[in-house]
């Protein structure tokens, strides 16, 4: 699920979609940056941006401190390559329903500015990449996670769950935490208990922060056919299952401290995790509470608050491994 705005269609003078230029014809300046830009949004940058930013604190705790800038790097290109790989893939998957959609029927395939052949050769050839690239520079545990993560997100989660559970966001979670074992295994080559805390607090995160934008984008999905579990179950159901995992998003988050310890998390992090899971479990209960006397819900209030909680905390625990 992505919240980037479309673009317009791009396309040629005489009216040919920017990413379908016809063999031998001349392309002009803006009509390759045209194409760029397709290309580019087919691996939905936010996403990867997102999953980027739990990537490299745990990379640091796990270091202890700053580690090799070197890793970093390759694990960051590694890792874009590879959220963009499974993301251009999920495009190529999704055509047929993307078009159905308001909110995704102007990318790319749905708007024919990509033919869908090339996507699936640009995805597939952004996977060979992040995994070689992965493979030469990290370790065997590292690679293999990178590979899991892309092969389980388009082959189980895009392909079947998505489309057949409306439980598809808690079994997709599994993808969206998977940066953090990477980062910390590229690091260690290993997994100790605080990767998989922070694992675990990335995993449950996503269900209140993807059940509100399901919540605000419940007719698209219907209309579409996805079983999403605000298209499914009632306002109440769902708006409780976003206070239960808004409460072990908190709860994991303060196991986190404690697991983490040995590493350098300290009381930044604690503080932090205190403050902020308050302010959290304040929005999951506010967004109940409307649920539950019928006022209009205003979803995307949580849903824009996680992503800043999310952010906050990433953020202390990069301090308290750097103190």
């Amino acid at each position: 699920m992505s919240t980037i705005t479309e673009r317009p269609v791009a396309t040629t003078p005489g009216g040919t979609p920017a990413g379908d230029v016809p063999a031998g014809s001349t392309v002009r300046g803006s009509d390759i940056g045209a194409v760029v830009r397709a290309y580019v949004s087919l691996t939905k940058p936010r996403i990867v941006e997102l999953l980027l930013i739990t990537t490299v604190p745990a990379m640091m705790l796990a270091a202890k401190g700053l580690g090799s800038l070197w890793l970093i790097v390759v694990v960051l290109v590694g890792g874009s390559l590879a959220a963009g790989a499974a993301n251009a893939l999920n495009c190529y998957i999704d055509r047929d329903i993307d078009q159905l959609m308001r909110r995704t029927k102007r990318r790319p395939l749905p708007t024919h500015t990509v033919a869908p052949r090339n996507a699936l050769i640009f995805g597939l050839t952004l996977a060979v990449v992040s995994v070689v690239l992965m493979a030469v520079f990290t370790n065997w545990l590292a690679t293999a996670i990178t590979l899991g993560a892309i092969a389980y997100y388009d082959l189980v989660y895009t392909m079947w769950l998505k489309r057949t559970t409306s439980q598809n966001t808690f079994w997709g979670g599994i993808c969206g935490a998977a940066p953090v074992l990477i980062g910390w295994a590229a690091v260690t080559g290993s997994l100790a208990p605080a990767a998989w805390a922070l694992f675990g607090l990335v995993f449950f995160w996503q269900m209140p922060h993807f059940y509100a934008l399901a919540i605000k984008y419940k007719d698209d999905y219907a209309r579409a056919g996805i079983p999403m579990l605000p298209v499914v179950a009632s306002v109440r159901r769902v708006n409780l299952e976003i206070v239960i995992f808004s409460w072990l998003t908190v709860a994991t988050s303060l196991a986190a401290w404690p697991a983490g310890a040995e590493f350098g998390l300290g009381p930044i992090y604690g503080i932090t995790a205190v403050v902020t899971g308050a302010v959290f479990l304040l929005e999951a209960h506010r967004l109940e509470g409307r649920a539950r006397r019928g006022e209009p819900l205003k979803p995307m209030r949580l849903f824009h608050w996680s992503t800043t909680y999310l952010t906050i905390l990433c953020v202390a625990v990069a301090l308290d491994a750097l103190i």
